[in-house]
């Protein structure tokens, strides 16, 4: 779950725009289209392939 903090002199944009990056980083977005829509074996297995160059560079 993201939570963003918004200081006391910053503006609700700077702090939306830090919650859409904080939420864009966490891959909650994609979770979610990952889970509503039913996903075809190429695009498993295409997924499944970009993890793994992901989990390789870390």
């Amino acid at each position: 779950m993201s939570q963003v903090t918004i200081g006391e002199n910053e503006g609700i944009e700077s702090g939306l725009r830090r919650f859409k990056r904080q939420v864009s980083k966490a891959g909650i977005f994609a979770e979610l289209k990952r889970l509503r829509h039913h996903e075809t074996p190429v695009e498993k297995y295409k997924r499944k392939l970009q993890q793994r160059l992901r989990q390789r560079r870390k």
